[in-house]
């Protein structure tokens, strides 16, 4: 079962700007916008990155922002990749706290009170939570992943319990971050630099979002996976050989226990 808060205006009455990346996700935008729409926190903004998409994904999202003024939508003419669109979403974004939602993931209708309660409740600038792993179908894939109670930059290395779908930010405390244009793994290079300043993002351990985990994704290409964390090391963070080898083969055991469940 999923906490529902009815969230008193009293408590906060501030924006959330929701950053989504869209690119060929037409079978599910619609899902994730009625998830965003579900939420008991009614105050957000949801920005749509159409990353050029060649399926009729921008055409229902044109259809959702016509029936609600607080759905955005922004076009890439031509693709620009995760990265880039995110950080279109993020420069146009003007609330207090920032989260994500990629075009064919869910939040549980909790997610957006929940996050701010807890934050509010313990003086947090970041927190995450858990969330259920589901296939293209939303059938039941792994176990719920359950995350740990906090996280630093130095725990966050050799493993990333960090989903993008539930990160929940205040930027007018940490200030905007942007995420590094590398292919994949940008949301985990934005983590640690928002670590690097603010110590510790702290985890939510009840299950608040689904994340849809399609055939063609990056959780199922361990070997992929791999290559852009170790990019992450030594692009990024500019993390010497030796260091980065210590923390990929950490990163890899953590990640089999991940997908183990």
């Amino acid at each position: 079962m999923h906490s529902v808060f009815i969230f008193n205006a009293n408590i906060c009455s501030d924006m959330v700007s929701i950053i989504t990346a869209a690119y060929n996700c037409a079978p599910y935008i619609q899902q994730t916008i009625r998830s965003v729409q579900s939420q008991t926190y009614e105050n957000w903004e949801m920005i749509i990155v159409d990353d050029s998409s060649t399926d009729d994904t921008l055409e229902f999202v044109k259809a959702e922002a016509e029936k609600d003024n607080r759905i955005k939508y922004l076009v890439n003419e031509r693709n620009l990749g995760a990265a880039k669109s995110r950080n279109r979403g993020i420069e146009m974004a003007r609330g207090k706290y920032l989260t994500f939602l990629d075009g064919d993931d869910l939040w549980l209708p909790g997610f957006i009170s929940t996050s701010l309660i807890y934050m509010k409740r313990h003086d947090y600038s970041f927190v995450f939570s858990s969330y259920r792993r589901k296939d293209e179908e939303l059938n039941p894939l792994y176990e719920d992943f359950i995350v740990p109670a906090r996280v630093n930059y130095n725990s966050l290395l050799k493993t990333c319990p960090i989903s993008c779908l539930t990160a929940f930010i205040d930027i007018e405390r940490t200030g905007k971050f942007f995420m590094p244009d590398i292919p994949k793994r940008q949301d985990y290079g934005l983590w640690l630099s928002i670590l690097k300043k603010i110590g510790n993002a702290y985890g939510i351990q009840e299950p608040l979002a689904v994340y849809r985990i399609r055939k063609n994704s990056l959780s199922r290409n361990k070997y992929k996976a791999m290559l852009y964390v170790w990019k992450v090391y030594r692009d990024v963070e500019k993390i010497n050989i030796f260091y980065s080898s210590y923390l990929m083969v950490n990163y890899v055991i953590n990640g089999m226990i991940k997908y183990a469940r």
